[in-house]
């Protein structure tokens, strides 16, 4: 059974403690290696050892860091396939998924960041006659970046590049439960000869690690990703110190399809964004707004595409439904659709435990699920799900699905399907969402800011917006008289 282990001071180390979490494959059911159970002491000698190195990790030359990221970008690109399939075993998605978009998008992460702190620079303002003002980017200390488990590398290397990137030493906590491609970044990081403390990575639970590592007055900055209801309470832990925040949160994302939409394009992209990961991405369309005229045919050709979704062993590669992260999550998503039907929704497809054979028999599996009937109010369509479920619900007119889709304290993203596209830039314009898709999903350049509005999150990420909030801005004024 493998043994994670932390990575402190550019070492590998078990807790103090010696007590380890057991991390089960969610495809089969079972423990198959132990987690860090890490504690305070644990982050303590990660934050040490990250101050210690920051002194010279922050006077590096730019070109020093960068290079290092593009040699961990290089690793990754050489170990796709070992990383594609720790990420599958460890989260139940489908390998293929962890081969074509987690992986590629990590090892981009830490190329883009590089590239881009190349070109990461202060301005000079001057005014009239009298005086020069120039601005500079400093790097702020120690980061602590915290990540979830649907889209482990994915989101740790997001995080984790631009804090380095930045000049700034990284204290990491990836998710106990989708613990492997960290401990696998580790191992690369030391290979590629990264400085001693510049990156730790401490493995454990929230209360244990989490929270002593947000509070330490060493910390500078939290780079967080993952539940509202976590994100909230880092906020007020860390509202008196007047630590730099980003917060990217939950989600309940608008799919608004009007009947001028592209309908074979639009059908297929829906059933992408319903379903994609199990529905376990924070940008899954999980609101379906089909627009009256085109409702019964849309619904119809979405169900029966559903229905032919295989649900299976993540590792085959003909596999579109793998398992969900845990035993107690699968029970959670359970719950909502059970609370559809009890406020009289109706399932149109899915709605039950995947029942699988062999050694896929106790794995966390749900079938894709569709719901109509239920009003844009109901608990199902104002709270995060994050599963395979996604409910339909028919609309008139342009006014009346925006109220609807703008209902929830959520404003993450949406997706708009018209070919209209005066239309489109106006409903875009109109939804309380922090990224707006026109006729496609999940296509993201790295350059451009995301982040969310109300409760899905405070600041942004990606891009120069990534880099600002890793560094001190300053502006030093010269007087010319």
């Amino acid at each position: 059974m493998k043994r994670i282990l932390n990575y402190i001071n550019g070492e590998m180390k078990g807790p103090r403690s010696g007590k380890f979490l057991e991390n089960k494959d969610p495809s089969r059911g079972q423990v198959y290696s132990l987690v860090p159970d890490s504690d305070e002491t644990d982050v303590l000698e990660a934050i040490e050892a990250a101050q210690k190195a920051f002194i010279s990790w922050s006077e590096t030359s730019v070109a020093t860091r960068v290079l290092f990221l593009r040699k961990i970008a290089s690793k990754i690109e050489q170990n796709l396939e070992a990383l594609a399939l720790a990420e599958s075993i460890d989260s139940g998605k489908p390998l293929n998924l962890a081969r074509t978009v987690d992986i590629p998008r990590s090892q981009s992460n830490f190329e883009f960041f590089a590239d881009a702190m190349t070109q990461f620079h202060g301005e000079a303002f001057k005014t009239d006659s009298r005086a020069l003002n120039y601005v500079t980017y400093s790097p702020l200390g120690v980061v602590a970046c915290i990540s979830p488990w649907n889209l482990p590398l994915y989101l740790f290397s997001w995080k984790i590049a631009p804090a380095l990137a930045a000049g700034n030493t990284v204290v990491a906590k990836p998710s106990e439960m989708t613990p492997m491609t960290a401990f696998l970044l580790s191992e690369i990081a030391i290979e590629v000869g990264l400085p001693k403390g510049v990156l730790n990575i401490i493995h454990g639970t929230g209360p244990d690690v989490g929270v002593p590592l947000v509070n330490h007055p060493l910390i500078k900055a939290v780079s967080f990703t993952g539940s509202t209801k976590t994100g909230r309470s880092i906020a007020q832990s860390t509202a008196a110190s007047f630590k730099k925040l980003s917060l990217e949160m939950g989600g309940k994302n608008a799919n608004i399809i009007f009947s001028d939409c592209d309908f074979e394009k639009t059908l297929n992209m829906t059933l992408r964004s319903s379903f994609l990961n199990q529905g376990q991405i924070c940008l899954c369309g999980s609101r379906i707004f089909i627009q009256s005229a085109i409702y019964e045919k849309f619904k119809s050709a979405l169900v029966e595409k559903t229905l032919k979704l295989k649900l299976g062993d993540p590792l085959k590669i003909e596999t579109d439904q793998g398992a969900l992260v845990s035993e107690a999550h699968r029970d959670k998503v359970l719950s909502y659709i059970e609370l559809a039907q009890k406020e009289g929704g109706k399932v149109l497809c899915g709605g039950k435990v995947g029942k699988l054979s062999g050694d896929l028999a106790q794995g966390y599996y749900i079938q894709p699920t569709l719901i109509e009937g239920l009003s844009a109010s109901s608990r199902i369509n104002q709270e995060e799900v994050f599963g395979p479920v996604a409910t339909l619900i028919p609309f008139h007119d342009l006014d009346d699905v925006i109220q609807m889709a703008n209902s929830t304290q959520y404003g993450l993203s949406a997706s708009v399907w018209t070919q209209d596209l005066t239309k489109g830039h106006k409903v875009a314009q109109r939804l309380e969402a922090g990224i707006v898709w026109i006729n496609t999903w999940m296509l993201r350049d790295l350059r451009t800011p995301f982040g969310g509005v109300k409760e899905s999150g405070i600041g942004r990420e990606g891009g120069k917006q990534a880099l600002e909030f890793m560094s001190e801005v300053k502006n030093i004024c010269i007087g010319l008289e």
